[in-house]
């Protein structure tokens, strides 16, 4: 059978152009943007850095507030993007941004324990606490104070004002009640992550004696403050004699692991009179902190836990402390 001129000519088309049409579109992008799902762009001649920033805005800029010291415990404070080599699960990762010491707003959530185990000390605490919100807190800045006891207390809601923080501040009591120490932690972290800005941190003044949480354990708190991105620091007012009973050792032990992973610091002044030195060192290390931004690598949206290490390998007389590890986005 003879085929017509006509349909020999639209099947002819058509097989040229079907590879055209059904070709996929390149998947592949340079190696030196480590960033999560591409954005789609129908413009094909797009310039590369506007589709970058495109692919960014659909990614998670995971944030690490890094403290670097000398041998003798000083903070150093002149190192750049170049200086820092930061690793997610074993992997490489590209610095994004490098937010200045001095330069980065911090958001603070002071914890104060008014439980029975440490209200001799309660007069010099607070006024501790009153110096380090008067030397620390820039217009920048802001403050939210929460009382550690039976249940949790937001003493004072987030605010920029130093006059306002210390007067709520002094008008916490102590009160002969357990401590329901995990439950505040979380609180103040859940809280922070609602309401604080990229450097989120809590100075928790306790013992760290837990002994009536009825929501939270060791590990939630830790999940939590992960999560909602937060450095942990404590002073435990008790001193050297924190070593008399288990229950003031494990105390200890509870803070010294929530402060190793979120980079924070635990901090057990020998004598009552050597608080105010310790809340100086915590305001120095604020004011000293860097803060680095990477676009991750792992693109999976499961809600996992990354592991992070942060290295200055061509210092190596230098001491570095941040946090270990972050959770990535959920499923929507």
């Amino acid at each position: 059978m003879r085929v017509p001129p006509l349909l020999i000519s639209l099947t002819v088309l058509s097989s040229l152009a079907s590879p055209i049409l059904c070709a996929p579109q390149s998947q592949t992008r340079p190696a030196q943007n480590p960033v999560q799902t591409p954005v789609q762009n129908p413009v094909q001649n797009h310039d590369q850095s506007n589709q970058d920033q495109l692919v960014r805005l659909t990614s998670r800029l995971v944030l690490v507030p890094v403290s670097v010291s000398d041998a003798s415990g000083k903070p150093v404070r002149d190192l750049t993007a170049e200086d820092f080599v930061i690793e997610e699960e074993g992997r490489a990762q590209t610095i994004a941004s490098l937010g200045e010491p001095g330069n980065v707003p911090v958001e603070i959530a002071l914890l104060f324990d008014v439980s029975g185990s440490i209200s001799g000390q309660f007069a010099f605490e607070q006024q501790a606490a009153v110096r380090f919100i008067k030397e620390v807190l820039k217009p920048s800045d802001a403050v939210s104070i929460f009382s550690i006891g039976a249940t949790p207390k937001i003493v004072k809601t987030r605010t920029t004002n130093g006059e306002e923080a210390t007067t709520g501040l002094m008008s916490i009591e102590p009160v002969k009640e357990p401590t329901a120490f995990f439950d505040t932690a979380v609180e103040a972290a859940l809280y922070l992550g609602k309401t604080a800005g990229s450097r989120r941190v809590l100075v928790v003044i306790s013992d760290g004696e837990e002994n009536y949480s009825e929501h939270y354990k060791l590990n939630d708190a830790l999940r939590e403050l992960q999560k909602n991105d937060c450095l942990f620091y404590s002073i435990n007012p008790t001193g050297s004699s924190l070593s008399l009973n288990s229950i003031s050792v494990r105390g200890q032990s509870v803070m010294e692991s929530m402060a190793s992973e979120t980079g924070g610091k635990a901090f057990v002044p020998e004598k009552i009179s050597d608080l105010q030195a310790v809340f100086r060192q915590i305001a120095d290390e604020l004011q000293a902190q860097y803060l680095l931004g990477y676009y991750s690598t792992d693109e999976r949206a499961d809600g996992g836990f990354r592991q992070i290490k942060v290295q200055v390998p061509k210092r190596s007389d230098l001491r570095v402390r941040a946090r270990q590890g972050y959770y990535a986005p959920g499923l929507k």
